[in-house]
């Protein structure tokens, strides 16, 4: 499973929110540490992921959909 960064940020836009207003309920001061975990380019850590769950209105429960469910197809073996 991967995290889908592209959900997280569907969430966020579908709550109305700017990323400088989810960084703030994060409790960071600046949009810039969400901005780097929305776009990839820095890890989003486990807490981290249920406080964004919380803030989008889920529970932790509910962090599955914020995953890509990737199964890699099982090769055949050549006859």
């Amino acid at each position: 499973m991967t995290l889908d960064l592209n959900r997280i940020r569907a969430e966020r836009i579908a709550k109305g929110m700017t990323q400088d207003e989810v960084a703030k309920k994060m409790g960071w001061k600046t949009r810039t540490p969400y901005a780097k975990r929305e776009n990839g380019i820095v890890a989003i850590g486990a807490d981290e992921l249920i406080n964004l769950a919380l803030i989008f209105g889920y529970t932790k429960d509910d962090l599955g959909i914020f995953f890509n469910h990737n199964v890699p197809e099982k090769e055949h073996a050549a006859s």
